[in-house]
């Protein structure tokens, strides 16, 4: 199982606008030279999230991109269905119709496949733990984690960006 790096540019942009003034939205093109990324590939990223109803556009000169609601109704799990579609992880194509029995018509098989059972109750656990990691905590984490200059160059960066 592997997310597209899409999930984490996401994450990362959304940390971004949870400090900035709710008047002054960021831009995809301030947001993707950021993080060394086209502006085209970080555009498709936000109009998921957009559609998700993570963020919303602002138009004009000025415009740009904000959270569409608070960082602590934004689950982790809410960006990677936003950015990766609410197909589940693991897709059983009930093979076991295909065993030598169930071909020969000897007996029938059951209606369930007890492998897709026990996947799908895996990621409803992987899930629910997403889910209750929130922006809001993730941005307390990376307060808590990384250096405060860091924290302080990177909100001034997006601040006072002209790019």
């Amino acid at each position: 199982m592997q997310y597209s790096i899409g999930v984490e540019y996401a994450l990362h942009c959304l940390v971004y606008l949870i400090d900035n003034p709710e008047d002054s939205p960021l831009g995809i093109k301030e947001l993707s030279f950021f993080q060394g990324i086209s502006d085209t590939y970080l555009s498709k990223i936000f109009s998921k999230l957009s559609k998700a109803e993570i963020v919303s556009s602002v138009p004009g000169v000025k415009g740009g991109f904000k959270l569409a609601k608070s960082p602590d109704e934004i689950s982790f799990w809410d960006v990677i269905e936003a950015v990766e579609g609410p197909k589940p992880i693991f897709q059983c194509k009930n093979i076991k119709d295909n065993g030598y029995f169930y071909r020969e018509n000897c007996c029938s098989a059951p209606p369930s496949c007890t492998i897709n059972l026990v996947m799908l109750s895996a990621e409803e656990k992987m899930r629910d733990f997403l889910r209750s990691k929130t922006l809001s905590w993730l941005n307390d984490e990376l307060d808590r984690v990384l250096p405060e200059q860091i924290r302080e160059d990177t909100r001034k960066y997006f601040s006072k960006s002209d790019i």
